[in-house]
């Protein structure tokens, strides 16, 4: 397998990397929520790229000379689309409500003002 085969993986790679810096590294809750949306896209396209197999995997049905490939994995892949979008959602609505709480989204001024 040469590099260019597998480029899915690398970027699959790379954005699970960069979604878990952005929620570890930054401090603002809005960038931290697009972070964890970044990491959610990575784990979508690698668990895409193993369902995905030159050839068809798991076939469910075989008629006249056809095989149809078994479509739980895309199924699970849209149901956690719907699943990330509403939870990006709910952080976003809370990251309003905070703003509005605290004045700031900034982690380490919201620590600073609980403790005074």
């Amino acid at each position: 397998m040469n590099f260019l085969e597998g480029y899915n993986y690398w970027i699959h790679a790379i954005l699970l990397c960069v979604g878990l810096y952005a929620m570890i590294a930054k401090r603002h809750l809005v960038k931290k929520i697009i972070g964890l949306t970044v990491l959610q896209t990575g784990v979508f396209l690698f668990f895409i790229s193993l369902a995905s197999v030159r050839g068809g995997t798991a076939p469910i049905l075989e008629a006249e000379g056809r095989v149809h490939v078994n479509p739980l994995p895309h199924v699970l892949i849209l149901t956690a689309i719907v699943v990330g979008v509403s939870t990006m959602s709910v952080a976003l609505a809370l990251c309003i409500r905070i703003k509005n709480e605290w004045g700031t989204v900034e982690a380490d001024e919201i620590a600073e003002q609980d403790r005074s």
